[in-house]
């Protein structure tokens, strides 16, 4: 019996060869982009501290019931609720802002030779890490302003929008190497978690609308719609990002264009939620 030493490997099994580094030139433009997105996101962060006003809170509560007892005689369950904390609204806002800064400190320092490695292999977990806190306590944050207050019901909101990101870092995990044929079901499965979310938000802000006879006064002030709708976009532009870097559409075809698009993107999208809600319940005098 003879074995073919030209037997063929198939491409699912082809051994992926270690990358190049990224050029030195561009390296340097990512680490000048880091620096100048730590500048960026901490002096919000800083200013959003010092100037927002602490009186609106974010305070959930957790749904139970309390046994009604009567001269010693169990007579039902009444339905209550029990609010876990209270915290400053503000600091929350301002925190997604502070762990951006803290990513983008990590890559452009400490982190930057293992981050630009990471790159040369078409992946950024540490984008993805970052993404789980900041965009999860964002979400949470428009939940809350929707009027979801219920405690289990944010919990499962941050549990999607983490799988979600994390669903990300798999699909680049996953397709090192084989950006050609990519296999699309982690980023479906992400797509799965990351709706979610909206669907209870925007349930939530239907039924409200809908009530029959409710005064002026009561309406939902029109920044929530506003910031419900103009985060509800630049989320989907980081999936759309996903997508045009996987099929190699035009500039994106280069996993290095995509990084910049995130990083304007994460910007973008964590000023307009900051500055929106200020402008609605942080002001002072708001």
């Amino acid at each position: 019996m003879t074995t073919s030493s030209s037997a063929t490997i198939s491409p699912a099994a082809a051994p992926i060869t270690a990358p190049a580094a990224i050029p030195v030139g561009r390296a340097a433009s990512l680490a000048r982009w880091n620096r100048t997105l730590v500048f960026l996101h901490g002096i919000q962060f800083l200013g959003m501290m010092a100037i927002a006003t602490t009186a609106a809170t974010f305070a959930p509560y957790v749904p139970t019931i309390k046994p009604i007892i009567e001269n010693g005689a169990f007579k039902g369950i009444d339905q209550t609720q029990v609010q876990l904390f209270s915290m400053p609204l503000s600091w929350l806002i301002a925190s997604f802002l502070a762990m951006s800064a803290i990513a983008h400190f990590a890559a452009g320092w400490p982190l930057r030779a293992r981050y630009e490695a990471w790159l040369a292999r078409g992946m950024n977990p540490l984008r993805w890490v970052e993404y789980s806190f900041s965009s999860t306590v964002m979400i949470v944050a428009i939940a809350y302003i929707s009027y979801i207050r219920d405690f289990p019901a944010l919990v499962a909101i941050a549990g999607c929008n983490v799988a979600m990101n994390l669903f990300g870092w798999s699909m680049e995990a996953a397709n090192e190497g084989r950006r050609d044929h990519p296999d699309w079901k982690h980023y479906i499965f992400g797509c799965v978690a990351g709706i979610m979310p909206w669907l209870g938000i925007f349930s939530i802000l239907l039924a409200y609308g809908f009530q029959e006879g409710l005064p002026a006064n009561a309406q939902i002030p029109a920044f929530v719609y506003v910031i419900v709708g103009t985060l509800f976009l630049t989320f989907n532009v980081f999936a759309i990002t996903m997508v045009l870097q996987f099929k190699q559409v035009g500039r994106w075809k280069d996993y290095l264009a995509g990084e910049k698009t995130y990083m304007v993107m994460s910007l973008l999208a964590k000023s307009l939620l900051a500055w929106q809600v200020f402008s609605g319940t942080l002001r002072p005098g708001g």
